[in-house]
């Protein structure tokens, strides 16, 4: 049972007394401030030039045209080992800081181990060592607005690089079962297709499936088990084979030649008992009939909702804004070019080639319908194409996920709070943070303290019930490493003594997001996750810490450093949006129940099998007479 955090009211007074409490769960209940309190803006007017300036008493220091702000002033000089680019050291990423940013530490990792892990894949379809799980990396994404040059000559190099390598190249069964890992279920994903109504789909269900053991030139099918389950893949053992794991064979539960026990029935398809066991029983009518009585198949339907869950409300060349990535603090026009399982490839409207994308799922909060960024004051960059292109139109606003609602006419976040919040710009870490704005509809402009542009330019949008900030406090209590603002010398960081010394007061707790959904996931379970720095490559990775609803996301093969973390239920973010409601009602009437087999040897008309015993036995061969019946 998940352990829930209980956020309680933080004062709401300052005092002259600068004390912490913890509630009986060690949660902070608040600061008291050292200076004035700030006043909030929620301006539903602002054009790109408006953004108020840093505060003055902070020195300055540029790093190649970047301006970052440190609380000394004082800071060494490094050279990227990517780039080349010369900055101020602590502006540089990672521990080490032996890169100017993400793109560079990654594409720098990925330059170094391509080429072996490349060749061992194309020939044995295994990587060297461990670290190879995830398929070739190259930096899309630049880090801020000044990295845009430097960004456009990667993507002209990565034009001429060998393409990644392709999904046949990694076997999610051989990785399982090698090292007796445990997939996380279909269910943890409400945002995936079936993850509403899977089921009771779990181990000992019987499907029918082509048989591949078998001489005959047409497509023939038997009886298997499942004996694991993957995710969507399943390993399936032919009937009759008992303990013998020689053909156990691994497949997708939802492809096209996976029916339930009784489809060949209704169809007329052979049912032919694999060559190698063939000599086993000699009657494998009565065979079928003793194992599959009581035994549990797929509904009968499970093709169809498969497809079902398939079709997405959103369709290509619907427009939308969307974050620029140049420009975290600013939307743009996007237009939607193609949709994979529920995940948008956005190609941003005044892109000529069409190679200017950004993708994300349909449910992410990064993308809002045409307008919602004068709706509540947020930043826009506007287009400079006058007019719609033929075949483009506006996506209905009821499509998108809707945030809760929220009421700012009592106590509210205020402007200069401060709160610890993920860097969007690196998602590994969880770090001190700013209100910088707060807007309309419960959004506010959050900055990362020590690494902000003078611009504005590397603010980000959060909802404020966005399950990424957090209240002063949270990562001490959760035993988070909480990255405190660059060029802080006073360490270990204290937030009791950076709140007085920086005259701020800490976000009301009691303002955050305090629902725990009961997501499912377990710590050591494997997925397949989204590399959301760079979000057009799906990744192997494992579940590797677990705080309240809140996942740290490992890339199996790469460094620590390169983790993620990332809010474990998409749709508990989607609020009760037309399309989930619609989706929720396509659910199995009753679906936690599987379908329950009775066989009986009886002649039913219409329910005849096409029995085949073997080519080499011709004795048996002809028709039998069984029938599946589905209790009520």
């Amino acid at each position: 049972m998940l352990c829930h955090v209980l956020l309680i009211s933080s004062k709401t007074e300052h005092s002259s007394q600068y004390e912490r409490r913890r509630d009986s769960f060690g949660m902070f209940d608040g600061y008291d401030s050292c200076s004035e309190d700030t006043s909030s803006s929620s301006s539903s007017e602002e054009s790109e030039e408006e953004v108020a300036p840093l505060p003055s008493n902070l020195p300055i220091i540029k790093n190649n045209g970047q301006v970052y702000t440190y609380p000394d002033g004082k800071s060494g000089m490094a050279t990227c080992e990517m780039c080349g680019m010369v900055g101020v050291r602590d502006a540089f990423y990672s521990k080490t800081k032996r890169f100017c940013s993400v793109s560079c530490s990654r594409s720098y990792s990925s330059n170094s181990k391509k080429a072996s892990i490349l060749a061992r894949l194309q020939v044995t379809g295994k990587p060297p060592t461990k670290k190879a799980k995830v398929l070739q990396k190259q930096p899309l994404v630049a880090k801020l607005a000044a990295y845009a040059q430097y960004q456009a000559t990667l993507q002209n190099q990565a034009k001429t690089k060998a393409a990644a390598v392709s999904m046949e190249g990694f076997s999610w069964g051989n990785y399982i079962n090698s090292n007796s890992f445990i997939a996380a279920p279909v269910t943890c994903f409400k945002h995936a297709p079936m993850g509403t109504c899977w089921g009771d789909i779990s181990e000992n269900v019987r499907v029918e499936v082509p048989n591949t053991d078998c001489s005959l030139p047409a497509k023939v099918f038997w009886i298997a088990g499942i004996i694991k389950l993957a995710g969507y893949n399943a390993l399936l053992r032919y009937e009759g084979f008992e303990n013998d794991s020689g053909l156990d064979f691994w497949c997708n539960i939802c492809g096209s030649d996976i029916h339930p026990v009784g489809w060949c029935a209704a169809s007329g398809k052979p049912l032919v008992p694999p060559r190698t066991i063939q000599h086993k029983y000699t009657n494998w009518k009565g065979f079928l009939v003793k194992r599959l009585t009581g035994a549990k198949t797929l509904p009968p339907d499970f093709s169809q909702k498969v497809s079902e869950s398939m079709q997405y409300p959103f369709k290509p060349c619907m427009r939308v804004e969307v974050v620029d990535k140049r420009h975290l603090c600013r939307t743009r026009v996007a237009v939607v070019e193609s949709i994979i399982g529920g995940r948008l490839r956005l190609v941003y409207e005044e892109s000529e080639d069409r190679t200017d994308d950004f993708w994300c799922h349909m449910h992410s909060p990064l993308i809002h319908h045409i307008g919602w960024s004068r709706s509540i004051g947020h930043r826009f960059k506007r287009s400079d194409i006058t007019k719609k292109q033929d075949g483009h139109f506006d996506t209905p606003p009821h499509l998108f996920a809707k945030v809760k609602e929220v009421d700012q006419s009592g106590e509210w976040f205020k402007e200069g709070m401060k709160l610890e919040a993920i860097d969007p710009l690196n998602l590994s870490t969880i770090c001190v943070a700013t209100i910088r704005k707060v807007l309309a509809d419960g959004f506010l402009m959050i900055g990362i303290d020590g690494s902000e542009a003078a611009d504005g330019s590397d603010w980000f949008c959060y909802h404020a019930t966005s399950p990424s900030i957090f209240p002063v406090g949270f990562c001490e209590i959760n035993m988070i490493e909480l990255t405190p603002p660059r060029g802080y010398t006073k360490l270990p960081f204290k937030w009791f003594d950076y709140l007085r010394e920086t005259g701020s007061i800490a976000a009301p707790v009691k303002l955050f997001n305090k629902d725990v959904p009961n997501h499912g996931f377990r710590v050591g379970m494997k997925l397949e996750a989204v590399d959301l720095m760079e979000p057009r490559l799906i990744c192997v990775a494992t579940v590797t810490r677990i705080i309240h609803r809140l996942l740290r996301i490992h890339f199996d093969g790469w460094e620590e450093e390169y983790d993620q973390w990332v809010d474990s239920s998409r749709e508990s973010q989607s609020g009760s949006s037309k399309q989930k409601k619609k989706a929720k009602s396509q659910q199995y009437k009753g679906h936690k129940k599987m379908t329950t087999l009775q066989l009986k040897e009886e002649l039913i008309d219409g329910e005849d099998y096409n029995f085949l015993q073997g080519t080499s036995d011709q004795e048996s061969n002809g028709s039998a007479n069984f029938y599946i019946k589905q209790e009520p």
